[in-house]
């Protein structure tokens, strides 16, 4: 009788530890930027459209604590940084024009869930310019991923 006993608090205890050692190895969450420009090759005066897809895990952010796109020209140490809203599903835009042609950058800063991302994307205005040292030349098709900046 002290046997079975035995046997089923022993049971009864490793199913619990199983079931703690499962819950703390679930898959943890990241917050994740997709950095879209439209075009990504535009014509002075032409209106860009900068778009940051936040979602922390399969939860579309809607409430970040911070969204800025910083964008600069080539080679300029002129950045300009501009904050912007949610606009719906997970999504933050900006629309802007630019009126120097040449090679820019844009790093979309986000911050949300104790978390920051910064995807950064090439984009052109009219004619490229020099671009700057240490940027690759597939950069628009490629995002840096700077999370936990």
């Amino acid at each position: 009788m002290k046997k079975g006993l035995l046997v089923t608090v022993f049971t009864v205890l490793i199913m619990s530890l199983t079931a703690c050692v499962q819950e703390e190895e679930e898959a943890p969450q990241f917050l994740d930027v997709k950095l879209s420009i439209t075009p990504e090759h535009a014509e002075k005066g032409e209106t860009v459209l900068f778009e940051s897809k936040v979602t922390y895990g399969e939860e579309n952010v809607t409430d970040a604590d911070e969204v800025a796109f910083e964008i600069w020209r080539s080679n300029d140490e002129n950045h300009e940084k501009i904050e912007v809203e949610h606009k719906e599903n997970g999504v933050y835009s900006l629309e802007k024009t630019f009126d120097v042609d040449g090679t820019y950058y844009v790093y979309a800063h986000v911050t949300a869930r104790s978390m920051h991302n910064m995807p950064k994307k090439e984009f052109v205005v009219g004619t490229a310019s020099d671009k700057e040292e240490g940027s690759s030349s597939s950069m628009m098709d490629e995002e840096e991923d700077h999370s936990g900046h």
